[in-house]
């Protein structure tokens, strides 16, 4: 062979060499060969190393240019460095809490199938968290905080893609779900009352017709008509409807009733039994007929436009015994009963008729869509003893 073509040899064997030491270290950084061609590209390169040690004949078939310009690749090795390019991708997600506060510091871990350990990161003060340069697949988060309840996410991510996952909501484990294990459905729906018992706003005033549980145990007929008993018998609903029955007096409404102790105690009278008509009728008897839980259901997560419009919406929308959003037929028609069961008490010169019983029941609808508004925006900040509150840590 002459000086120029050992030249040329060499610079051959020296140029493969070096393809085949960059196509391992590919190989290496891809932490595994995922589709076998980085592994084919290097056997090859080592296969032509050999060959042109030997002054095999086929490295003349792919002459390397000796000015060092760049040869383009041939369909073997271009595949590979597509898919190089395409290999890894990433992974971000946001985590809020309940009421949709950003979680600060919450430890998320990337795992694969069958392995028990992986690459972990924190959320930042906008409770996003992000995974880069991640091999493509099948894979899932753990997601954990403290005094939080811990959550899974799953999912597959694409070759070279960015993928982002839905938010993702830390739920605060209530003292029910700490406590009460193994119990049966009923004793676990009746130790679900006792803590929506302590709920009171100001530390004071009834609020026992909400849940922070996302997924409280349906309510048995028994205990539908329980929780209306505690409600309507509190001492606190007691003296509200007192106080009602004051500023009736005050302002001589229901004239006919006279002023005097004589005058206060019909006012009272009908008060009471206006607010007892109205819990048992539509929180305990129409949900026990219809299937329906007299309860409202905290949202606390979403846009301000998205709560209000749940809030207004929950006085003809609710969830039934199987769990199921549903028509509220039972506050619909409880309003309704509510009204026409005022005409059987009322002085005649404040009734009128049928319209009266229709603006009645409007009033009661709108009366409870406000309270859905205050359940949603105001009253958890008021209501230290419900459950999301008491169970946070500091």
């Amino acid at each position: 062979m002459s000086p120029t073509g050992d030249l040329e040899h060499l610079t051959a064997v020296r140029s493969t060499f070096k393809r085949c030491v960059e196509a391992m270290r590919l190989a290496s950084r891809s932490g595994f060969f995922r589709s076998g061609t980085l592994l084919l590209l290097a056997v090859t390169s080592f296969v032509r190393v050999l060959a042109a040690r030997s002054h095999l004949p086929n490295l003349e078939k792919a002459p390397i240019p000796l000015d060092g310009s760049p040869q383009a690749p041939d369909s073997a090795s271009a595949a590979p460095a597509q898919e190089q390019g395409q290999q890894t991708g990433s992974i971000t997600g946001k985590i809020v809490d309940q009421s949709g506060a950003n979680i600060v510091g919450a430890v998320v871990k990337l795992t694969r199938e069958n392995q028990a350990s992986g690459p972990e990161t924190t959320s930042n003060g906008d409770g996003l968290f992000a995974f880069t340069h991640v091999a493509p697949g099948p894979f899932r988060l753990i997601i954990s905080s403290a005094g939080l309840a811990s959550q899974e996410f799953s999912g597959t991510l694409e070759s070279g893609h960015a993928y982002t996952t839905p938010v993702i909501v830390l739920t605060i484990p209530t003292q029910v779900e700490e406590v009460h294990v193994g119990l049966t459905r009923e004793e676990l729906a009746q130790a679900q009352i006792k803590e929506q018992e302590k709920q009171r706003v100001f530390g004071v005033i009834p609020n026992f017709y909400v849940t922070y549980d996302p997924n409280p145990v349906p309510l048995s007929p028994k205990q539908k008509f329980e929780l209306a008993w505690r409600s309507a018998s509190d001492p606190i609903t007691l003296v509200g409807v007192g106080v009602l029955a004051g500023i009736d007096q005050a302002s001589d409404r229901y004239g006919a009733y006279g002023q005097g102790a004589q005058g206060y105690a019909k006012r009272y009278g009908a008060s009471y039994v206006n607010v007892f008509g109205a819990t048992f009728i539509g929180g305990a008897i129409m949900p026990s007929l219809l299937k329906q839980d007299p309860r409202y259901y905290y949202k606390g997560k979403g846009s301000t436009r998205s709560r209000l419009l749940y809030a207004v919406a929950s006085s003809v929308i609710c969830k039934g015994d199987n769990g199921h959003w549903q028509p509220n037929y039972s506050n619909i028609a409880g309003s309704f009963a509510g009204a026409g069961l005022e005409t059987l008490y009322l002085p005649p010169n404040d009734r009128r008729g049928s319209g009266f019983i229709i603006s009645a029941a409007m009033i009661r609808l709108g009366e409870t869509s406000l309270a859905g508004v205050l359940q949603e925006f105001v009253l958890p900040k008021l209501t230290p003893n419900h459950s999301t509150r008491s169970n946070r840590q500091p």
